[in-house]
């Protein structure tokens, strides 16, 4: 069975969705995107999303207008016709089509959106992800606080990440943790003490890291938003990611190296049963 996906305004079978090979997404990365998660048909954290994907579309001068009740009324739509209870929709709007050129008008272009679904979430609220990791120097652009669809040298140290036996790569700048390749980065030091590094260019605000941070400092977990070292994680009792579509998962290795006991930490479990009770309420 073929997907219904969604490209500016039309409705289309999966293998007759067209956008132009002049497409400013396809020759510089032009374009900005999210992916929301549903579960039982309802979307999680969906006004974060839109808020985040404004704010990338302002941050890259992208002139697009994003009407929340609209884009709700699209996903729902794009779930309804493709049958689905439990998924993610990736949406992606670039700044449009036109000869290649550098230097960009707006006025010449028109923004291009579309939408699709997939079904990998199932798996992850099914049975935890429990992730090996490597740490790697950081060689991303310096705003990775936009969520742009510049993600070729994510795509490839996660699948060096892959070809080493590990699940993924969380990077270092300067002696300092950024994050990992697609999704954000903590650990508990031996205090209890939660630690992701602050909002800043240097990583993406994350919708499910922010609704973790709130679930922690409601639930009585201390939280520091602060740089920490690749020494401090090798010490950490837990280390664990947060993203749309793995929630909250533990960190058991960073460089073959284990973390706490190597195995879940009592505040990663802990974390992570509050974001899907967060979840089922939403």
């Amino acid at each position: 069975m073929t997907r219904t996906v969604y490209v500016n305004g039309d409705w289309f079978d999966e293998t007759n969705a067209r956008i132009s090979i002049f497409d400013r997404s396809v020759m510089f990365a032009d374009s900005v995107y999210e992916v929301t998660s549903f579960l039982d048909g309802k979307f999680l954290d969906f006004d974060g999303h839109i808020k985040r994907l404004k704010n990338s579309l302002k941050a890259l001068e992208i002139e697009f207008n994003v009407d929340r009740d609209e884009f709700l009324d699209i996903h729902r739509e794009l779930i309804k016709r493709n049958g689905l209870d439990n998924g993610t929709v990736y949406l992606q709007v670039s700044r449009g089509a036109g000869d290649r050129n550098f230097v960009y008008d707006n006025s010449e272009l028109k923004p291009c959106l579309f939408m699709f679904t997939q079904t990998g979430i199932v798996k992850n609220l099914q049975k935890m992800p429990q992730l090996k990791m490597i740490s790697v120097k950081e060689g991303r652009w310096c705003r990775r606080d936009i969520k742009t669809t510049q993600l070729l040298y994510s795509s490839l140290t996660k699948t060096h990440a892959h070809a080493e036996g590990v699940d993924d790569a969380v990077y270092v700048e300067d002696g300092y943790l950024t994050e990992a390749t697609s999704s954000n980065f903590f650990i508990v030091d031996r205090q209890g003490t939660l630690v992701t590094r602050q909002l800043d260019h240097s990583i993406l605000p994350g919708i499910t890291r922010g609704t973790i941070l709130e679930l922690a400092r409601k639930n009585g977990i201390n939280v520091e938003e602060r740089l920490f070292t690749l020494e401090e994680t090798y010490a950490a009792s837990e280390a664990l990611i947060t993203s749309t579509t793995n929630f909250a998962a533990p960190v058991l290795s960073v460089d073959g190296r284990k973390i706490g006991d190597g195995k879940p930490g009592k505040v990663t479990l802990r974390l992570r049963e509050l974001y899907i009770e967060h979840v089922k309420r939403s």
